[in-house]
This record gives structure tokens, C-alpha cells and sequence, in this order.
């Protein structure tokens, strides 16, 4: 699955990231419809935009570890869901993200 490139208007601060959430499964392995209220809300997605980091003890920068690009797992109740012109993305600390993918 190829990362479509999205161009927003937010800079995230300190060691926030802004997500782009993956859709949620409509269908279970064994071809069973879900309702859209029944899904469970993802835990993957795509990173758009990184903050430029928080200081550490010693006051040095200490950069969030995820580009712009990069799909990601993350937990399941961090972050804060924002719509910025018409889309819908889900900002949350750099240490709420667990793996990154390919």
C-alpha cells in the first residue's frame, strides 16, 4: 500500500505528530460484514506531519523517530482527532507510537 501524499495547513508542536488514521475494517477475514458502529477504531496509520522534538534533561533536542510518510501502529486511546478542511487526522505524542512499518 503506497502513502498518499496529503498537504495540510497544521505544524504540530513539540513532539506531536499528526496521523492520517487507516480506514477502519468493514469486513472480517471470513468475508462477515461489520456495521460502521461495531468497528473498532484503527490502530495504523500514516504520518503526515512531526513536530521538531522536546528537550530532554540536558536541554537537548530530541527529535520525534518518525517522518513524514511513514506508517505507523499507535495506541489505541492516544491522540486528539481534529478536522482540518474537510479531512480528519489524529494528533498524538511521539511516544504513543509503538512500530513503525512497511
Amino acid at each position: 500500500m503506497s502513502a498518499k501524499k496529503t498537504k495540510i495547513n497544521i505544524t504540530p508542536l513539540g513532539d506531536r505528530v499528526v496521523l492520517k488514521q487507516d480506514a477502519a475494517e468493514a469486513k472480517t477475514a471470513s468475508g462477515i460484514l461489520i456495521a460502521s458502529s461495531a468497528q473498532e477504531k484503527p490502530q495504523r496509520g500514516t504520518v503526515i506531519a512531526v513536530g521538531e522534538g522536546k528537550l530532554d534533561n540536558n536541554g537537548n533536542l530530541v527529535k520525534p523517530g518518525v517522518n513524514p510518510g511513514d506508517s505507523v501502529i499507535y495506541s489505541k486511546y492516544g491522540g486528539t482527532e481534529v478536522s482540518v478542511d474537510g479531512e480528519d487526522f489524529l494528533i498524538l505524542r511521539a511516544d504513543d507510537i509503538y512500530a513503525v512499518f512497511n
